[in-house]
């Protein structure tokens, strides 16, 4: 799977740049299509920046007042958004409009499969997150094995909806979803972020992640349009649109879970490889003397900075949280505060390579690592001064991640928003309604 991350200014910080307005059609290109690109620009400046004025649009957007009056009115026509007066603020003069996505009306469906648990979403446009479920992941369950028990997860939260956001037993997060039943609403579509490692009882790994089979599986299943990626690729599209690397064109992604991969973006494009498989970095080989990897190989990276590496350096028992272990370190726990110092400098050791080879702007930490580098940042930094070129190093931030646990299941609902931000009034995932088809508002 490719994952087109959305393209802008090239930065040099962890600071955004300034929107660019839409991009030039063809020369061939009619009417109808430059307003279909001024509509997705306006729509996506909305769902990632939230609720924005007429004027600011105009400013930010670099098309006039008129063009945006009539664009905002068509996308409000098309139950996308709100125009409403602003409620604070006395200024001269007829206040500007306000535009808000319509997060209560306008959803996708967005899943994980994690190490030990399946997770669902209602994430409304906008980014808001309506309503969360998980379940278990028995282990042994393949991504295939784990669509029923998916669906499942979804269809309660269709039953919650339709209840007017009714909570269950498995709904840890619910939020308020405004009070609009399915007879109202639009799913955009839907994605699932799978995690690309799996370990037996054994040890045994099992490196695999997300194809197309799974997607066709849950849309046949679900009714509706899905897609499907590695978990490390999908959360790094989250951190770049709406996380810590907003606005930055040129990152690596590391995610810790049972394995170390990476979402790689360079230039504002994924790199994803052959069939979709490139950022298994934890198979790196770091330390040639070192332990047996699950894969078959030895010193992989991963036995070097993974959860199980900081677990055994720490001599914890099996079953032990690494967050219990990084907390013993910051209480000044000696065992634990080796562990901690070398497992950081491992972590230093493969950013560098990393850096040399694809030189970002920023290193964004997720997954089990961004505890993991929260606590040992000073002992990263100081590997990585030691082994990264100037070149490389002189610009570079290292970040610990800003949405936690739920940056692949806000990633999935950007990629099940694509084709709606694209064509706001035809691009709704297959086999669902466009937004001038559906019920009345």
């Amino acid at each position: 799977m490719v994952t087109p991350l959305r393209r802008g200014p090239r930065t040099s910080g962890p600071k955004p740049g300034p929107e660019q307005p839409p991009a030039p059609p063809a020369p061939a290109a009619g009417q109808e299509e430059i307003r279909r690109q001024n509509l997705g620009a306006v729509l996506r400046y909305v769902h990632v920046h939230g609720p924005t004025s007429r004027a600011e649009l105009t400013s930010r957007l670099g098309l006039n007042r008129s063009t945006i009056r009539a664009l905002a009115a068509d996308l409000s026509a098309a139950g996308l958004v709100t125009e409403d007066v602003p409620t604070s603020g006395r200024r001269a003069g007829r206040p500007s409009l306000v535009v808000s996505p319509r997060s209560e009306r306008v959803y996708a469906n967005a899943l994980s499969i994690e190490p030990a648990r399946l997770r669902a979403a209602r994430i409304g446009l906008g980014g808001r997150i309506l309503d969360l479920r998980e379940a278990p992941r028995p282990l042994g369950m393949s991504p295939a094995d784990a669509v029923t028990e998916l669906a499942a997860l979804v269809r309660r939260m269709d039953a919650g909806s339709d209840a007017g956001g009714a909570g269950g037993g498995d709904n840890p997060r619910a939020r308020e979803a405004g009070g609009a039943g399915a007879a109202g609403t639009l799913c955009a579509g839907g994605a699932v972020a799978v995690a690309d490692t799996t370990r037996d009882d054994d040890g045994t790994l099992h490196v695999g992640g997300a194809d197309d089979t799974l997607a066709a599986a849950l849309g046949a299943e679900l009714g509706s349009g899905f897609v499907a990626g590695d978990m490390a690729d999908i959360a790094a599209l989250a951190e770049h649109t709406r996380g810590v690397a907003a606005g930055i064109n040129d990152l690596v992604y590391l995610h810790g879970d049972t394995g170390v991969s990476a979402g790689i973006v360079t230039g504002g494009r994924l790199v994803t490889g052959h069939g979709g498989a490139s950022g298994k970095v934890g198979h790196m080989v770091v330390n040639p003397e070192g332990r047996r990897c699950g894969c078959g190989s030895r010193g992989c990276w991963e036995t070097e900075v993974g959860t199980q590496a900081l677990l055994r350096r720490a001599g914890a028992p099996a079953g032990t949280s690494p967050i219990a272990v990084l907390r013993a370190a910051a209480l000044g726990d000696a065992v634990a505060r080796e562990a901690l110092r070398a497992v950081a400098d491992w972590l230093g050791f493969g950013v560098a390579n990393l850096v040399n080879v694809f030189n970002p702007d920023i290193v964004v930490f997720g997954g089990t690592l961004r505890e993991v580098y929260a606590a040992g940042a000073r002992t990263v930094r100081r590997r990585l001064d030691t082994m990264a070129l100037p070149a490389s190093r002189e610009h570079l931030h290292l970040r610990a991640g800003a949405l936690g646990p739920d940056a692949a299941l806000i990633g999935a609902a950007e990629l099940a928003f694509g084709a709606l931000l694209s064509d706001p009034l035809n691009g709704t995932a297959a086999g669902q309604p466009g937004p001038r088809d559906t019920a009345p508002q």
